[in-house]
């Protein structure tokens, strides 16, 4: 029985391209016994994403069909030991190219290398998949299908991936991002950044900045809630163009009263706290997207990527795209 769901390039899709037919993508996902059930999930839970956001604008009809599949079918274990149904591989019918095909490890996935029908299929479906991913034991697996290093891997990393990625241009083997990450940016590439971005929020953690710790002090206990109030509001409304005494509204508060009260209980100034929102959604955005540096800093309320540039300098001694560079290595890294 499939697993079928419903479910970032830097165009957003317009509303005619939604609604012209498009072919929809397959999504496979190879299992083996022990594999890492939250990777699992988490490619899943990209593509029933998409498919319930894009199938809001295309009347109901859905991009992806995500299928379970495993050598020969049936009940998978994780290694937390939570069964799966699959599909086996021999379901997948010639005719149904894959859009993007993960082959997830798993501890019994060095078992298949003796198994001759599986590698076999993995070569044949690798030629007829336009992104191939493994992940863990998975890239082992795809070595013993000849996959290695030394293989042109002209299925992935090649045109939107490697232009927004920066994937390898050889070598499945060399992966420099999440699965997750991974089915974002198919999603991203099919769909445009806003579907993918809306995604980003639901299924992944926000990326942690220098200037998380000074936000999150808007929840302390010892902050009022007037004042909490309208540091929530000031996160809220970074993007546009507003003054203080919105706030101070917000917080039913003379201008005055709320600038002493603001910087006595949150520790900075009512402005400095909408500039660390502002830096803080930057860095989210450099981190998670691959929007431009003006446009960022257009959708962080900081106008132009002259000055988003001037302020990173002074506040974390590096340009945005040195930013974004750094912590992107760190992140593959880890």
């Amino acid at each position: 029985m499939a697993c079928s769901a419903e479910v970032h390039s830097d165009k957003a899709v317009s509303p005619e391209a939604l609604l012209s037919p498009r072919p929809v993508g397959h999504i496979g996902i190879v299992l083996f016994d022990g594999f890492a059930l939250p990777e699992a999930a988490a490619i899943i839970e990209v593509f029933q994403s998409a498919n319930a956001l894009a199938g809001i604008e295309r009347s109901g009809r859905t991009p992806y069909d995500v299928g379970l599949l495993s050598a020969s079918g049936g009940r998978v274990a994780s290694s937390s030991s939570v069964f799966v149904w699959s599909e086996s591989i021999e379901t997948f019918r010639p005719a149904d190219n894959f859009r993007a095909l993960f082959v997830v490890g798993g501890t019994e996935a060095h078992n298949a290398l003796r198994d001759e029908r599986l590698i076999t299929w993995l070569r044949l479906a690798y030629l007829r998949s336009e992104l191939v991913f493994p992940t863990g034991e998975g890239r082992v697996v795809l070595e013993a299908a000849g996959f290695g290093q030394s293989f042109s891997a002209r299925h992935y990393g090649e045109s939107h991936y490697q232009t927004v990625r920066n994937a390898p241009a050889a070598g499945v083997l060399t992966v420099p991002f999440s699965p997750l990450q991974a089915a974002l940016s198919v999603v991203e590439a099919d769909l445009g950044t806003a579907i993918a971005g809306q995604i980003a929020g639901w299924v992944a953690p926000p990326a942690e900045t220098q200037f998380t710790a000074i936000l999150s002090k808007s929840a302390s206990a010892s902050v009022s809630e007037k004042i909490q109030a309208a540091a929530r509001w000031l996160e809220a409304n970074g993007d546009r163009p507003i003054v203080i005494d919105e706030a101070a509204q917000v917080a039913a508060m003379s201008e005055r009263n709320f600038l002493r009260r603001f910087k006595i209980e949150m520790g900075v100034t009512p402005s400095d706290y909408l500039l660390y929102v502002r830096l803080n959604m930057s860095c989210r955005l450099l981190i998670e997207t691959s929007l431009p540096v003006d446009k960022i800093a257009r959708r962080s309320g900081i106008g132009s990527g002259g000055r988003l540039s001037k302020l990173f300098r002074k506040y974390l001694g590096k340009t945005p795209t040195e930013y974004r560079s750094s912590k992107r290595h760190s992140r593959m890294s880890s």
